[in-house]
């Protein structure tokens, strides 16, 4: 009876991932040789899904990204093929959650762009992207898939505005215009029916995105927010930013009262952007800073103190940025429970770091994996838009990762190619705020010019030659009438 008076004694004790480790694979599973991008723009430049590992590599004029399969780990060839369609610098790239071999990217070109990767990754550079997205004015700096309709695609530009794309029909179908400066910041809760997005105006704002109303916002002097995540159905967002002694700090939020943080905890000294990442089925934030070789992580609870310390993977190798492997692509055999891919700019090297939760049994461990968001979307684009909300499509991760069916995704791919690029009406008459843009602007405008001239010239040759056959065909059925 005395145990439970102890108010000293931690209370995450009782906690089954308080002995979580992280392991750093050995040099041959690591991805050595990549020229990962020296941008300093604050993005991961890496993604990551259970077939391919995508990073933004350095490249002079325009910009291109590396796509490897997951299982080609070693010393990668300096004239692998790249991804290099974009005129300019790429700044943000993910996987569609629910078809692997697609993935999006968007530029300093102000375009985004939709990508299909071929079954065991590039043979060649691949240039002709599958949908190219114009409607932003400025450079698009972040790019999110919604996570419950595979067609929906969300980005955010440095004119302040994020569009929702209907990849169905391949058209902007929503604005998003309550932001003052530029958006750092888009996370979803669980459904895909609200967003929250911080901003560089300092303010955390939850948007119920298809009618882009702000519910809540937060200006809070205290703790100037960089990052925010929903933290899955617990109906909280966690931020990270700097407090007002330029410390490292983190806060936790009631989405439905912004007024004021829940909680406020310091990190530590140091300079560099705290990264989030949270896993619903753990309940367990990871902050990695960037820059930063060490990852802590928490339990979080819906009681006080609601965030519980657990431990740090240390290194002494600095991360640029962090890709997360979805979970349908962990070893649950060896009971890991997430999985990071590091990128180490100055070695070229990406390497993959396991948090697993140590147990002695060699069964499947059901209580650390639950059912998760699988690979099937729940709704398409359309319901989506028209107001209808669903849950993610749950999978078990006892039988192994069963593979969707690809095809479900084919007929709209076919449809999208043949989709004209607008969006132009977004653009606002908004004129070119550079040298840089005017001239993106003018070679964008000369391409589009030059596509229509081809498609007159062949449809003129194609109506020459309906004329030869129409009059060929009058010429010939008087001579058949008199045989």
């Amino acid at each position: 009876m005395t145990v439970t008076k102890m108010s000293w004694r931690p209370t995450y004790r009782s906690s089954k991932f308080r002995n979580v480790y992280g392991k750093v694979a050995n040099r041959e599973h690591c991805f050595d040789g990549i020229p990962i991008t020296k941008n300093v723009h604050d993005n991961h430049f890496c993604a990551v899904n259970a077939k391919f590992l995508a990073i933004v590599t350095e490249s002079a004029g325009g910009g291109s990204f590396i796509v490897l399969p997951v299982s080609q780990a070693g010393r990668i060839d300096p004239h692998h093929p790249k991804v290099c369609g974009h005129q300019g610098n790429v700044l943000d790239i993910k996987w569609n959650p629910f078809f692997e071999n697609i993935i999006a990217s968007c530029s300093e070109d102000s375009s985004v762009r939709v990508w299909e990767i071929p079954e065991g990754g590039l043979r060649r550079n691949m240039t002709e992207a599958m949908m190219e997205l114009y409607g932003h004015s400025r450079r698009v700096g972040l790019i999110e898939w919604h996570p419950t309709s595979s067609g929906i695609l969300f980005s955010a530009g440095y004119d302040y505005k994020i569009l929702i794309w209907n990849l169905e029909i391949g058209e902007p179908v929503k604005m998003i215009d309550c932001h003052s400066d530029v958006i750092v910041c888009m996370s979803f809760n669980t459904d895909g029916s609200l967003l929250a997005t911080s901003c560089k105006d300092k303010k955390l704002r939850v948007i119920e995105p298809r009618s882009g109303r702000v519910l809540q916002y937060a200006s809070c002097k205290n703790h100037r927010v960089n990052r925010v995540v929903f933290l899955g159905n617990m109906k909280r967002l966690l931020t990270t930013g700097v407090s007002r002694w330029n410390t490292r700090q983190i806060a936790l939020w009631d989405q439905e009262d912004l007024s004021m943080p829940m909680v406020e905890e310091e990190i530590d000294g140091l300079s560099g952007l705290l990264f989030p990442f949270y896993d619903a089925d753990t309940h367990m934030l990871y902050l990695a800073g960037k820059g930063d070789g060490n990852i802590r992580y928490y339990e979080i609870t819906t009681e006080k103190p609601y965030l519980q310390y657990l431990m740090e993977f240390r290194s002494p190798a600095p991360q640029k940025g962090l890709g997360v492997m979805p979970k349908h692509g962990l070893d649950v055999a060896a009971c890991e429970v997430f999985r990071f891919y590091k990128l180490v700019t100055l070695k070229g090297l990406i390497e993959p770091i396991s948090m697993i939760v140590p147990r002695r049994s060699e069964t499947y461990q059901e209580d650390i994996y639950p059912m998760t968001a699988g690979t099937e979307p729940a709704l398409s684009a359309n319901e989506w838009l028209s107001g209808i909300n669903r849950d993610p499509v749950l999978m078990s991760l006892k039988e192994g990762y069963q593979k969707p069916n690809q095809l479900v995704f084919k007929a709209p791919v076919k449809e999208k190619k043949s989709v004209v690029v607008n969006g132009i009406d977004l653009l606002e008459n908004v004129p070119p705020r550079t040298e840089n843009e005017l001239l993106r602007m003018f070679f964008r405008q000369q391409e589009e010019l030059r596509k229509l001239k081809e498609e007159l010239n062949t449809k003129d040759v194609k109506i020459r030659q309906l004329e030869l056959e129409l009059n060929n065909l009058r010429n010939v059925s008087p001579a058949g009438n008199n045989v």
